[in-house]
């Protein structure tokens, strides 16, 4: 098997599992990235928390489910976003307003859009939750 995207391919695991209506799933292999992806989903209610364990082959994530992800993927490619462009994006990829968030990567951390727009920042688009 070959990975090409780990992020999307973490992603569509979760998406997956929360389908079949499990209430926990391993991702591996782990990144940063996917770390500071989870921990923004974490925050916005969509999961209800994940754990790094070490298992010497590159490390995994245990991520508790709550049921409440329709869908989620990876973005790409990595678009750039202005301050006043995520309305347009929203209209793109979320089914309406103020529902769901963006996954945005800024020169301040990885956070949802909605945080970006707060703290005036542009960024690259990374995913979608809703």
């Amino acid at each position: 098997m070959t990975l090409n995207d780990t992020l999307a391919d973490a992603l569509s695991h979760i998406k997956n599992t929360e389908r079949v209506g499990k209430l926990e799933c391993v991702i591996k292999p782990v990144s940063k990235l996917i770390g500071n992806v989870l921990s923004v989903m974490k925050e916005g209610g969509y999961i209800e928390g994940f754990e790094y364990i070490d298992d010497g082959k590159g490390g995994m994530f245990k991520v508790k489910l709550r049921g409440k992800i329709n869908n989620c993927n990876a973005i790409k490619p990595r678009f750039f976003v202005r301050v006043k462009e995520y309305e347009k994006w929203e209209k793109r990829f979320l089914p309406a307003r103020d529902f769901g968030m963006l996954i945005v990567t800024t020169s301040k951390g990885v956070m949802s859009h909605h945080d970006a727009i707060e703290a005036g920042m542009g960024g690259q688009l990374l995913a979608f939750v809703y």
